[in-house]
């Protein structure tokens, strides 16, 4: 198979590296308008780069848009158009869903939404405890000064310092896809927000959102681009159940009701840290879904998340005002 990964960014090559530990027989060929960047993925990878989609004169089945969230909609189209199935990183809004998911449809394309949390074994774990029988709290808070997000690069030079897909909505947008696809329909929503720092940033940094789930589930979400501290804190309890859990695989306790104490949770996978990243960012989840998409592809499976969800997740988010 070939495979095309578009925008050679911090997440391109994320995936381009994923996807030769996982699938060495397949030939990847690497997309971005910059130079500096092809030469470095070129150095890195050893594979073949070219500065457009035009570019290309080779046969490609798979294409992976890594480039800013504003750019993907016209990419996605140009992909779509060329009968590549689509693996996409977050949108953040709603440009050509419509338009892009009926040409997928036409031309017999897969289009896959990244939406890593459903692929983490800790949620994974977490969703399989919750019982609708019972009626469950949340109280789950991420967060992260924002210029600490890339150190590498000015906050404004990176999307989450644009209004449209700023860095609340990013969490946002990764957040609420499990807690809904978890906790149930949003039913109500109670927001407060503001700017509490002086970042150079056209949106508020900091939302606190009680939310009140139609199965009777109730939750309050905090996420900010504030905290000097990395923060991903969450707990699930109910009657006679309690789960915490801090953002790192080996970080999730349980309530023993015969000891009245809580239990650490063992998982299963061997977990897997890139260096410079928060110790919440594991590469497993991303391995996940990697391997997620190319099962679509293959073998036709209906992926766990997509675009006909994400227009929900994104109305929602309009709804918090983020």
């Amino acid at each position: 198979m070939n495979v095309v990964v578009i925008g050679l960014g911090s997440m391109g090559k994320r995936r381009i590296r994923l996807i030769s530990e996982m699938f060495p027989e397949y030939v990847i060929f690497g997309v971005d308008s910059r130079e500096d960047r092809r030469n470095d993925a070129s150095s890195l990878f050893g594979i073949t780069c070219f500065d457009s989609l035009d570019s290309i004169d080779k046969d490609v089945q798979c294409a992976f848009v890594c480039t800013s969230p504003l750019s993907h909609a016209s990419i996605i189209k140009t992909c779509l158009s060329k009968k590549w199935n689509v693996f996409t990183e977050l949108n953040l809004v709603e440009d050509g869903y419509d338009e892009n998911i009926e040409l997928a449809k036409k031309n017999g394309c897969k289009l896959f939404l990244s939406s890593t949390f459903f692929y983490r074994e800790e949620i994974r774990y977490i969703r399989s405890k919750i019982d609708n029988a019972k009626k469950w709290n949340y109280i789950y808070h991420v967060g992260q000064y924002l210029p600490d997000w890339h150190p590498w690069e000015n906050y404004k030079d990176f999307f989450v310092g644009n209004e449209r897909t700023n860095g609340c909505r990013e969490i946002l947008a990764i957040e609420l896809p499990w807690l809904t696809g978890t906790f149930g329909k949003v039913k109500e929503l109670r927001v407060l927000s503001d700017k509490m720092t002086g970042l150079n940033i056209g949106y508020n940094d900091n939302f606190l959102i009680q939310v009140e789930h139609e199965d009777g589930n109730k939750g309050m979400l905090i996420a900010d681009v504030v905290s000097p501290v990395a923060v991903r804190k969450l707990e699930v309890y109910s009657e006679g159940a309690y789960y915490r859990w801090d953002g790192t695989p080996d970080s999730i306790k349980e309530f023993n009701p015969d000891t009245k104490a809580l239990d650490d949770v063992q998982l299963t996978e061997q977990t897997e840290h890139e260096s410079g990243y928060s110790t919440f960012i594991v590469e497993n989840a991303y391995k996940n879904e990697i391997r997620e998409f190319f099962s679509v592809v293959l073998e036709n499976k209906e992926p766990l998340y997509g675009f006909e969800q994400d227009k929900n997740t994104l109305a929602l988010i309009q709804r918090i005002g983020a």
